[in-house]
């Protein structure tokens, strides 16, 4: 059985990786406040991230579960027909 590691040694090994991605997103979200509106509704993949980013701040665990959950299709019924060919990342919620 293996000892799970402290947690002042998780914080030294992954920190700045982990700041990196924090800024990386921080970014991304500033090019999009900046960005010419082209549409009266947000996009849902915006809804998506600001959704994920909700469930990484509200403190409970199984977070990296509960955020992919949050970004797939749970339909379980096939489609006819792809409107394309490819991923958005996020479900399109009707």
């Amino acid at each position: 059985m293996s000892v799970p590691i402290p947690r002042s040694k998780v914080v030294d090994l992954y920190f700045m990786e982990h700041r990196a991605k924090v800024l990386d997103i921080a970014a991304f979200l500033d090019r999009h406040d900046r960005a010419a509106v082209d549409s009266n509704e947000e996009d849902f993949r915006m809804t998506a991230l600001r959704t994920a980013i909700e469930i990484l701040l509200d403190g409970q665990g199984d977070r990296a579960r509960r955020i992919q959950e949050s970004f797939s299709d749970h339909s379980t019924e096939p489609i006819e027909k792809a409107a394309m060919q490819g991923a958005l990342g996020a479900i399109r919620k009707s």
